[in-house]
């Protein structure tokens, strides 16, 4: 900026211009107008001078108990949740072939959370696929190796466990079933985002129930949409409600930059809750079916341009066989499609993707009006599901 003065004309400068202009001396009424010139000019010049504002009124600090209640409320769920929030780091090795040596670099990082006193963490399963070390961090920069109970990549779900003393784990709350999510309510985000641990961003729930393409193949339903900020290293957080309960896991973002645009999701803590639990008792999440084969890439009904599963096989003696239902056909050297699966309970199935999801919120034992069309006709029948044996 321009450093502005300003310039007051003396009378001397008055003289010595009137003189280089070759002027007579004044006589004395020149002098006397002069004189009155001067004077106005020194008014002038007064009344131009820089008028000195007051200074500006400053703002009191807040006393320390006069924080609004929404801040309390941050601040005592970060305090309360912070020590069950980890950092999971994945390492790969590389080779120095120049130098014959192999050293482990970092691969990728994310967050996790701890789920139980024995050591088990719950993740993302994309922060973990492909590892081949890896390690957590909990609060307070202690580290441990970490080894992967099981994974459920059709939920990016995945458990770790780490050997770490009981007084260390910390395991998270996990809201109640029966407490309903709505939009507009808080949500707090606590992860590692770009390797910075344990950072808090806050936001709310922007929809619920929405429908994502998972890691896994089909879309992960009935998820959580939140404006909390979520870049990449949040992925396996925590997603919280104001009593620093579980409601979801930050899986995911929106966004053409890669960063946080505002449009985040999470699993929701309903579906870890069931499949966390499934994975730690047996490594793997269970899965009900009808004993019958079909191909989840669909391509007989790409081909066939046909909407629906088409049974390639039926199991024998399984529930599926058992309620009429026949696979496809070799006829004079020509495959025969018979039944092709259009609905499950009512609910239209349109490829792999409607039927997993169909089946997926169903336990054993129970029933399913599975609908198919043969040839021309359709028709609907039940079948009992019954748990999958590990591919």
């Amino acid at each position: 900026m321009e450093d502005m003065r300003i310039v007051r004309p003396t009378t001397l400068a008055l003289v010595a211009a009137l003189a280089a202009a070759g002027c007579r001396a004044p006589s004395h009424d020149t002098a006397s107008k002069t004189s009155d010139a001067e004077d106005m000019a020194r008014e002038a010049g007064e009344s131009a001078a820089p008028t000195t504002l007051p200074p500006m009124p400053t703002v009191a600090p807040l006393s320390p108990n006069a924080r609004l209640e929404d801040e309390n409320n941050t601040v005592s769920v970060f305090k309360a949740v912070s020590p069950s929030v980890v950092f999971v780091t994945q390492k790969r090795t590389m080779s120095d072939w120049w130098g014959g040596t192999q050293v482990e670099v970092p691969a990728g990082s994310g967050s996790g959370f701890v789920w139980d006193d024995k050591g088990h963490i719950v993740t993302n399963f994309h922060v973990v696929d492909g590892a081949q070390s890896l390690t957590v961090t909990l609060q307070g920069a202690k580290s441990f190796t970490a080894t992967i109970v099981g994974t459920e990549p059709r939920k990016d779900v995945a458990v770790l466990k780490i050997d770490a003393p009981k007084e260390l784990l910390v395991p998270l709350k996990v809201a109640p079933k029966e407490s309903a999510l709505e939009v507009g309510q808080k949500t707090i985000a606590i992860g590692n985002p770009f390797g910075l641990d344990h950072t808090l961003t806050t936001g709310v729930i922007s929809a619920v129930g929405r429908q994502v393409d998972g890691a896994g193949g089909v879309t992960i339903r009935d998820m959580i949409q939140t404006d909390a900020a979520i870049n990449p290293g949040n992925s396996g957080g925590p997603l919280l409600n104001s009593a620093g309960e579980l409601i979801g896991m930050n899986t995911m973002i929106y966004s053409r930059s890669g960063q946080s645009a505002g449009i985040g999701f999470a699993v929701p803590s309903g579906t870890i809750s069931r499949v966390a639990p499934q994975i730690i008792a047996t490594g793997r999440a269970e899965q009900v079916g009808m004993g019958i084969n079909i191909d989840p890439s669909g391509r007989v009904e790409r081909r066939l341009r046909m909407k629906g599963v088409v049974i390639l096989g039926v199991k024998e003696g399984g529930p599926a066989a058992k309620a009429g239902l026949v696979g496809v056909q070799e006829q004079d050297r020509t495959i025969v499609v018979n039944d092709v699966i259009v609905a499950i309970d009512d609910q239209p199935v349109a490829d792999y993707d409607d039927l997993y999801n169909a089946l997926d919120q169903k336990k054993a034992g129970e029933s399913a009006k599975v609908t198919i069309v043969r040839g021309e006709k359709k028709r609907t029948v039940p079948v009992e599901l019954v748990l999958l044996a590990p591919e």
